[in-house]
Order: structure tokens, then C-alpha cells, then sequence
């Protein structure tokens, strides 16, 4: 088996997903380190959407529950620095609550508790609306020092390839790419283009069989068979 960090972790869900759904990824990482290593931060639909409805408020409810979950996991296990796997727009939260500072009003400040994110499937590099509200503040602020405080993993699979005049599901790809690039015809997760999550500074890894949404019956990222493909860097 692979050598692997034993770091405890937090997992942030993706955009519009919730908690429950990451069991599974919990239950792929316990095979490579403690199962009470591992927390899922405490993510709604209704963090993500609001009530009533204010989705550009979204990364200020998910930070706090991250900020909830890293430092419990530091409480119990003091000393050790906590790995963050943000799935989808996850991963630009967790960016935003490690740059330390204030986005729409509030501000974390995890210090030294908090070494490492890797991210899977995210979309550094977009022009969907509500996403462009925290790649355009991570820009703002990002600095080369950032990745001297935390090292930054961005995973991503390039499984399927998106085509305009091609099959059912190269059509498919080729709209779901468009929304959040300019081009289509590019290859990535089926959700997200894989150039859009290269991130200048993190280390870039690209793996070649994983989906994007966490749906039964899918190989994504937190199966077991997509977790092998990037535990190495955990």
C-alpha cells in the first residue's frame, strides 16, 4: 500500500452537495489512516443556497463550518497540521478561508493549523458567475508566499472529452465545459474542463478515470478507485 501522510483531514463538500454524500470518500480514505482522522465539514444544501436564497453569501457559511471542523480535528489532535480536500468549489473555499482574509465581511485566520489542501475538481479559472466571485477574490490576494504557508494539490481527471458535433456525451461535456470556459472542445471531469483547475503555484496533478459529481454508481474522485489515483499526494 502507499505511503501516505497521516495528517487528520477535512473533507468540504462541493457546490449545491452536502455532507452525507462524502461517506463514501471518508470511508476510501480510512483504508490509508484513522477513521477518526477524517471529518466531513458539516455542509448543507441550504449553506450552499440559502434561506431565503442568497448563493453569493454561500462561501461565508461553508467557511464557518470549515472553521468549526479544522479546529475540532485540531483540539483532538494537537499539534498535527489538518490536510484540506475541498471537492468542486469546495476547493476555492477552502483557498479563501487559507488566505486569511476578509471576503464579504468575515475572516478566518488557521494559521499553522491547517498545512496542506488538495483540491478535486475545481475551477480556478472561470467565468461562471457565482464561482468568479471567489476565483476573482483568490487572484486578488494570492501571493507566491501562500504557497510557502500551505501546500496546495489541484487534481483533476481529463476522462472525458468534450465535443460539439460528437456523442451524446461529448455534446453533454462540450456545454458543461462552455459554461465555465470560453471553449468546449477540451477534455476534462464531464462537470469541469481540466485547464481550469491548473493553478499557478500548486502542484498540478492530472488523473486519467474520475467523474466529477459524487452520484451512486460513479467512479468520482471519493470512490475508492478514484481516491488511488490521487492518494499519493493526501
Amino acid at each position: 500500500m502507499i505511503a501516505v501522510r497521516q495528517n487528520p483531514v477535512v473533507i468540504i463538500p462541493g457546490v449545491l452537495f452536502w455532507d452525507s454524500l462524502y461517506t463514501v470518500m471518508q470511508d476510501a480514505l480510512a483504508e490509508y489512516l484513522p477513521r477518526e482522522k477524517i471529518a466531513i465539514a458539516p455542509v448543507s444544501l441550504v449553506d450552499w443556497v440559502g434561506f431565503p436564497p442568497s448563493p453569493e453569501r454561500s462561501t461565508n457559511r461553508v467557511m464557518k463550518a470549515v472553521d468549526r471542523a479544522v479546529r475540532a480535528m485540531a483540539r483532538k489532535f494537537p499539534g498535527e497540521r489538518v490536510t484540506l480536500i475541498g471537492h468542486s468549489g469546495g476547493g476555492s473555499v477552502a483557498m479563501i478561508y487559507l488566505l486569511g482574509q476578509s471576503f464579504q465581511g468575515d475572516r478566518y485566520q488557521p494559521g499553522d493549523l491547517v498545512g496542506r489542501l488538495v483540491a478535486l475538481g475545481t475551477p480556478f479559472n472561470t467565468h461562471e458567475h457565482y464561482a468568479k466571485i471567489k476565483t476573482d477574490f483568490i487572484f486578488r490576494h494570492l501571493s507566491a508566499d501562500f504557497f510557502q504557508r500551505y501546500s496546495v494539490v489541484s487534481v483533476v481527471s481529463d476522462k472525458y472529452h468534450g465535443k460539439l458535433k460528437g456523442s451524446i456525451v461529448e455534446k453533454m461535456c462540450f456545454q458543461f465545459y462552455k459554461n465555465v470556459l470560453e471553449d468546449g472542445n477540451v477534455a476534462g471531469d464531464g462537470i469541469v474542463p481540466a485547464k481550469s483547475c491548473f493553478l499557478e503555484g500548486a502542484e498540478n496533478v492530472t488523473i486519467p478515470d474520475a467523474e466529477h459529481l459524487p452520484t451512486p454508481h460513479t467512479r468520482w474522485y471519493g470512490t475508492k478507485e478514484g481516491v488511488e489515483q490521487w492518494i499519493q499526494w493526501l
